[in-house]
């Protein structure tokens, strides 16, 4: 029963870090493009591939530690099914070049951002 607490306090901690950390990109870009789900989503992609790589790479984290930070943390963080209804939106307003660059942007800086993650990973 601990285990399940400790996911949740992590998942709680990742929430709270999404809602941040979205809202500062908000402020700090504007609202006329879903920049706070952006900045998550490729934070996440970093942040997910560093995690992993020390986990299974460099042995740095614990089986459990690994699950607390992915499952909880991330699990919470990351927003991807925010990503599909803002696109969904973006869509429906007949925006095609934004929804492009929301679809395609996210997704390739995301996989630059992943990579760059286990490289840090890597050579630390």
């Amino acid at each position: 029963m601990s285990k399940i607490l400790l996911i949740a306090l992590a998942g709680a901690c990742g929430t709270l870090s999404r809602y941040w950390l979205s809202g500062a990109a908000y402020e700090l870009l504007g609202r006329d493009f879903p920049w706070g789900t952006w900045a998550v989503n490729i934070l996440g992609c970093f942040l997910f591939g560093l995690v992993w790589i020390l986990a299974e790479e460099r042995g740095s984290l614990s089986a459990q530690a690994r699950v607390l930070i992915l499952t909880g943390f991330m699990g919470a963080f990351t927003t991807f099914s925010t990503f599909i209804f803002e696109s969904g939106s973006i869509a429906q307003d007949g925006q095609w070049f934004k929804l492009a660059l929301n679809l395609g942007g996210q997704n390739l800086v995301g996989f630059v951002a992943l990579y760059l993650g286990m490289g840090l990973g890597k050579a630390i």
